[in-house]
């Protein structure tokens, strides 16, 4: 991190040159930060595994318009990161590397577009310390290394709206016409990857904006016939598509997942309405003590004077438009705020850029007391788990977890404590230097410490089911379905009574294939002629072997999976 601070202020290189050093040294930080260690663990189930499974899925069947998930139609998210985790796959292998090269690549990419929007809208160093600061902001690296179809769409969202507020300083020109091209494109390509918020969302941002500053005038030309057919042909083929193979599909992507998701629970995702407040000063970790200080001055004085602050207050109403957004939805995810991050980045990027000219760094005091105060708390607690692992409760490897947390803690006090005593002697810059040495001392103990981390896992049961399966062999999920293990085992299963995310009422023809069975046809399959193998959890073990006349052989045990097989 370190070599990032000694990007020079002043400099007789050319802009070109600036830019491509620049461009160099934030490339290297994201492939350290997103890039390191992107494989230690397996693909978490379900939700990693389901966003591997259906790219799986696509390949083997060679269908790229209806998603399907063990075989049956999933119409919850429209295609794009499947598309992306597809190709990947096909280029890179299955290892979970390769499935996560989606993630990593926006993430980076989108780090690349606030620096240079940053420069654009307010110079070198503000788009500098924009990138740094989203680059390591705690919840904007976890979700680089998670295969996720958040970070996808909220980078395309990022690229709509920095294109919107570029192309509104441009005069009528080339420059101006590709960056509202520029924008339509990436509005669909974000409604690829997510749906209707890919455009609406941006979308309001930008009326707003103008709507509340009287901006209109900026607005023209903003080509809006060219710039709707660059829209529809990136996005109508793929809706058109699926719903002319796919009658049911309109009303459930529409209507289930869109409309309802957004007012009522039916998701099963219902958080309180200030859910967001804490994932957001986290998540921003460890420049969360410069959020208040930066925002205050990037809002105008007087309401009168508003004027002078209009790029400020795009940036601003973006981050808060979208905070309210979600915070109002009655289904609430923690990635759902990762649209936000770029616009606080470069809030913070403008805050800090001129700051860092002065010799003492003044006004970062907050900053850095902010870190102290949640660097130290955090710290505290992580050796706490240390000295008791028994506050861990019955979580698996609860002793090498805590000798982790003792690591990641001394890193977080000893930074807490030095950037405290650096900050008496207003020593500021050494301060920002130490507070991002003991981000990546932090970030580097999280990577490592990931497979302890990491749920459990059937990818070794599905490796030895792979070896040994053959034609016309039974493979059942019993009482859930692992989507981890249809992604290493490279195939789809069966399920025992089951009735979670897998839509068989959506798909009649799916569940016309018997593979998906009631208890009693479980019995009768069990004991039949056909070799059946079955995964299940540890838990219901004892269950299942007290059913009278149950007779079944371990053939592979994983930490809290077995998978059973009823004769050789």
């Amino acid at each position: 991190m370190d070599v990032a601070l000694s990007v020079p202020t002043h400099s007789t290189e050319t802009e070109s040159h600036s830019s491509s050093r620049d461009i160099l040294w934030l490339l290297v930080i994201c492939f350290t930060l997103f890039g390191f260690g992107l494989g230690f663990t397996p693909l978490a189930n379900p939700d990693e595994a389901r966003y591997g499974e259906i790219p799986r899925e696509m390949l083997a069947t060679g269908d790229f318009v209806t998603p399907r998930l063990d075989g049956i139609k999933y119409f919850e998210k429209p295609p794009l990161t499947y598309w992306l985790v597809a190709g990947s796959l096909k280029i890179f292998g299955s290892g979970e590397a390769a499935a996560r090269v989606t993630p990593a690549f926006f993430a980076a990419l989108g780090i690349l577009l606030t620096y240079a929007a940053g420069r654009s809208l307010a110079g070198r160093e503000t788009g500098w310390w924009a990138a740094l600061v989203q680059a390591t902001s705690l919840l904007y690296f976890a979700h680089a290394r998670l295969l996720l179809t958040d970070m996808v769409v909220s980078v395309l969202i990022s690229a709509t709206l920095y294109c919107f507020i570029l192309a509104v300083r441009e005069p009528p020109g080339r420059r101006r016409r590709l960056l509202f091209y520029g924008l339509y494109a990436s509005a669909a390509l974000a409604t690829l990857a997510k749906g209707l918020i890919g455009f609406l969302l941006p979308g309001a941002v930008m009326f707003l904006w103008l709507l509340l500053f009287n901006e209109w005038r900026r607005l023209r030309p903003f080509y809006l016939a060219t710039g709707l057919m660059v829209f529809a042909a990136i996005a109508l083929p793929w809706h058109l598509l699926v719903a002319q193979r796919n009658p049911e599909w309109a009303w459930f992507y529409f209507v289930h997942e869109h409309w309802l998701r957004f007012t009522t629970t039916t998701h099963g995702r219902y958080q309180p309405w200030w859910y967001f407040i804490p994932v957001i000063l986290l998540g921003v970790f460890p420049w969360t003590g410069f959020i208040w200080p930066a925002l205050r001055a990037a809002l105008p004085a007087e309401w009168t004077r508003r004027s002078e602050y209009t790029d400020k207050a795009f940036l601003l109403l973006w981050a808060a438009f979208i905070f309210l957004f979600f915070s109002a939805s009655k289904s609430k995810l923690v990635p759902y705020v990762l649209p936000v991050f770029p616009p606080l980045a470069l809030v913070m990027g403008g805050y800090l850029a001129p700051r860092m000219r002065t010799p003492s760094a003044t006004g970062l005091r907050a900053g850095f007391l902010g870190f102290s105060v949640i660097s130290g708390l955090l710290g505290v607690a992580l050796m706490a788990v240390f000295l008791k692992p028994k506050l861990l409760g019955t979580v698996a490897n609860a002793e090498e977890l805590s000798r982790f947390g003792m690591l990641a803690g001394v890193f977080l006090v000893g930074g807490a404590l030095g950037v405290y005593l650096l900050l008496r002697s207003e020593n500021t810059k050494v301060a920002l230097r130490l507070m991002l040495g003991t981000t990546a001392a932090f970030a580097t103990v999280l990577v490592i410490a990931s497979p302890a981390i990491a749920r459990a896992s059937t990818k070794d049961l599905a490796r030895t089911l792979e070896q040994q399966v053959k034609p016309g062999d039974i493979v059942l999920c019993y009482h859930d379905y692992f989507h981890d293990f249809s992604y290493y085992a490279q195939r789809t299963v069966g399920t025992v009574k089951y009735e979670g995310e897998l839509e068989l009422a959506l798909d009649p023809d799916a569940a016309a294939k018997g593979l998906h069975v009631t208890e009693e046809r479980f019995q009768e399959l069990w004991n039949g002629p056909q070799r059946v193998y079955l995964v299940l959890r540890r838990s219901e073990m004892k269950t299942l072997a007290a059913q009278p006349g149950f007779q079944g052989r371990i053939l592979a045990e994983a930490r809290n999976h077995l998978l059973l097989i009823n004769h050789l």
